[in-house]
């Protein structure tokens, strides 16, 4: 299974206004493992920086001006996250908007709403009343956010990936018991072995002293002492 884990920054919240995509990171999850592959583009706006988006972007007009605008970058963006792989994405409604409005302007179809995976849904499900920002839950799950003074698209990517492995389960959610011959157990066309009694029993534990002390102490409890239901099994 593919995954591509990815995070915008924008120069606004108005995504069919003036707000532009400024910079886009992405990495790639392959059954729940990091790959290695990423995809990361500043991009010009094609409008002036506000102060409030370089205040939490640290990304200045002089900085983006002669980066590529959106456009030019839209095909290779499109090729990194293929055409159904799952798009894991922090508030995916917000980036989504802004991915879809710049695609459209590009001349590209929208991607559907249905390939995204919002893992801040899926922290408000697990954890109700509890503050389910990137950084809050970096600090449940113990992911090292120390680096993130400014929003960056790829570091932030970055701790979503680690964040959404632990949301869905763990460093490990793919992991499986199987038996000797690979099957997993239960799966079709697969059967269970009894592997039977044991040729002798085990010995004993108990001490007789321990065993009569025990016997002392149900004694105590009367008729409805729950060992005596199991006494014979």
């Amino acid at each position: 299974m593919r995954e591509i884990v990815l995070d915008t920054e924008t120069t606004g919240f108005e995504a069919e206004g003036a707000d532009r995509i400024v910079e886009i990171g992405a990495l790639e999850l392959v059954n729940h493992l990091p790959t290695g592959r990423t995809f990361h583009v500043y991009i010009n706006p094609e409008r002036a920086m506000p102060k409030e988006a370089f205040e939490v972007h640290g990304l200045g007009d002089d900085f983006l001006r002669n980066k590529p605008k959106f456009a030019q970058v839209a095909r290779d963006f499109l090729d990194f996250i293929g055409t159904d792989s799952r798009l894991v994405i922090h508030n995916a409604t917000f980036d989504m908007r802004f991915l879809n409005a710049e695609l459209t302007r590009a001349g590209h179809p929208a991607l559907p709403m249905s390939r995204a995976l919002d893992t801040l849904e899926i922290a408000r499900r697990r954890f109700p009343g509890s503050p389910a920002t990137l950084d809050a839950l970096c600090r449940r799950f113990g992911v090292d956010n120390s680096g993130r003074e400014l929003h960056g698209a790829l570091l932030d990517s970055e701790l979503l990936a680690e964040v959404y492995l632990e949301l869905v389960g763990g460093r490990q959610p793919d992991l499986v018991l199987v038996g000797p011959s690979g099957a997993q157990p239960g799966a079709p066309g697969t059967r269970t072995q009894s592997r039977g009694a044991r040729p002798r029993p085990l010995p004993p534990r108990l001490t007789e002293a321990e065993a009569e002390a025990h016997a002392a102490f149900v004694g105590k409890l009367g008729e409805g002492a729950v060992w005596l239901r199991y006494s014979d099994a």
